[in-house]
């Protein structure tokens, strides 16, 4: 198995090699400009040069160029041996030091000869000045030209060697409470494989807690049914036996804790199958037949609305059933009846009357054994069955209290994922 690849390594090699060669780039493209510009100084030179020699009184042939250079040429005495045609005097005369000095816009060198004369020659200033913005020009003109190609770049070798870091991102933030499958991502960088391991890992042990936690709830709850029948049938023999009124009513006491313990047993057991439902079907089935089925075991407490024509949802039969009978249980445990239950293509409602339930306590209705403080038989495990089959099923369950358009009642609805069907 092939090391991975260091994503601290390749980012830095990445940046340094990609520096490199920006620098490199704008470094052969500003000497170009550079040599440029050389060769412009050496040639006005060379032009100068030539001027200077034609412009010399005495020397036959030619017509000087027009030049900026100007020069003069005195002896020992102050008189003038040769100057250019342009030059002026008054220049010169204010500036006899040796070496090299300003007057105003020009640059005036000073040379002694041996004779005892003067070597006077200016140039104006504006020529450095050009020369100096131009050779400036030449070497930022590169780097700014460059620039958007280097951010361009460094945004593509960074996208690219990011990718993984997106990928694992995504990947772990499109999982819920339901999904805790092992990431199984390939090609990640060393620095990002300890956050997949530890993440796998971490799930791994979720999914055996809630495995663990279902199985018990689950064989618990099957184990005691049994026990539970057999001692509500004794007691239930007691009471008909017993003669004397006092025993007897403990006796009916202890057989409607055992029913209600029995009723629990029995939740206990939907709940660990409905975390273990999907919830999903690959076909729709029409959930009507499977409502007014459910309906015929209320006593007609049970008031119907449903569609005349089908009404075909992708979800699984049986947890269809089960989310429908602990709704409508719900219902008329905690109200009063009928129940009215609609049912279309895209919902189920069932909605009762009885007194409203507080906002703050609605919001937690769907954790298990929370009564919102009603008297009311329950084991407080029906809305945690219900919302637990539409999670799985990709569906949400809706609490309002008091119902709509009233003033009290409670009103659940499923919403089914419509894009199925």
């Amino acid at each position: 198995m092939s090391r991975p690849r260091s994503l601290r390594r390749d980012l830095a090699l990445g940046f340094g090699a990609g520096i490199a060669l920006t620098w490199l780039i704008a470094l052969l493209v500003g000497w170009a400009i550079l040599r440029r510009e050389i060769d412009e100084v050496y040639d006005a030179a060379l032009g100068r040069t030539a001027d200077r020699l034609l412009a010399i009184e005495g020397i036959p042939g030619g017509t000087p160029r027009r030049s900026d250079l100007v020069a003069r040429m005195t002896g020992p005495e102050g008189q003038v041996l040769f100057r250019s045609r342009n030059a002026d005097d008054a220049l010169f005369a204010s500036h006899r030091d040796e070496g090299f000095s300003d007057a105003g816009d020009m640059r005036v060198l000073t040379i002694k000869t041996e004779g005892g004369g003067l070597l006077q020659v200016a140039a104006p200033l504006e020529e450095r000045g050009a020369a100096a913005r131009e050779t400036l020009a030449g070497m930022l003109l590169p780097s700014i030209l460059l620039l958007p190609l280097a951010f361009l770049g460094v945004s593509w070798f960074t996208r690219r060697r990011l990718a993984p870091v997106e990928v694992l991102s995504r990947e772990v933030a499109g999982r819920d409470a339901r999904d805790l499958r092992s990431l199984g991502l390939n090609d990640l960088p060393a620095e990002l494989e300890p956050i997949q391991k530890a993440v796998d890992q971490l799930m791994a042990q979720l999914d055996m807690a809630l495995t663990a936690e279902r199985d018990f709830s689950s064989n618990a709850a099957h184990e005691l049914r049994t026990p539970i029948a057999a001692t509500l049938a004794q007691t239930q023999r007691l009471i008909a036996e017993t003669k004397d009124a006092e025993s007897r009513s403990r006796a009916e006491g202890i057989a409607t804790s055992l029913r209600r313990l029995s009723r629990l047993s029995e939740k206990l057991l939907d709940l660990a199958r409905a975390e273990g439902m999907s919830g999903h079907d690959h076909g729709l089935h029409d959930m009507v037949p499977v409502l007014r089925l459910l309906a015929s075991d209320f006593d007609g407490r049970v008031r119907l609305e449903l569609p005349d024509a089908p009404a075909p949802i992708a979800m699984d039969i049986d947890a269809f059933a089960v989310l429908a009978r602990n709704l409508i249980e719900n219902a008329l445990v905690h109200g009063t009846s009928p129940a009215t239950v609609r049912l279309s293509a895209s919902s189920l409602v069932v909605e009762n009357s009885g007194p409203p339930v507080a906002p703050e306590a609605l919001a937690k209705l769907t954790r298990r054994f929370e009564r919102a403080g009603s008297q009311n038989l329950g084991s407080g495990l029906g809305l945690a069955i219900v919302e637990t089959i539409a999670r799985n099923a990709d569906a949400a369950l809706h609490l309002t209290s008091p119902a709509p358009g009233k003033l009290d009642g409670f009103l659940a609805e499923v919403r089914f994922d419509c894009s199925k069907t």
